[in-house]
């Protein structure tokens, strides 16, 4: 028969190695974020299930690892844009350059 103490150090051991995988795909999120992810892809690589990979990860920082993403790609958008997402504005018509001549030629 086991120890009921060992029973507590492998649980132990295992969260700790839950925790590790799950700071490598947090990890992998924060490096690879302009990438397309899936939390299949994700879940590849830390070898655990999606689900599992889900329910752990949100249990683990608040977010699944879709809304983590998401929240990663909004907070980096304003860096290559110079705005907030919730404050450009959405281009409606033709863009031109400054440079570019009138549409219209002038009459003398």
């Amino acid at each position: 028969m086991c120890h009921p103490s060992w029973g507590r150090a492998r649980a132990a051991a295992q969260h700790l190695s839950d925790l590790a995988r799950l700071r490598r795909v947090r990890d992998r999120i924060d490096r690879e974020y302009a990438r397309p992810l899936n939390v299949e892809a994700l879940a590849r690589g830390a070898d655990m299930p999606a689900g599992q990979l889900s329910r752990q990860f949100r249990l683990a920082y608040g977010k699944s690892p879709h809304a983590y993403v998401s929240a990663r790609r909004t907070t980096r958008f304003p860096a290559p844009v110079g705005l907030p997402p919730c404050t450009a504005k959405p281009v409606t018509g033709p863009v031109r350059n400054e440079e570019a001549p009138d549409a219209e030629p002038q009459l003398a």
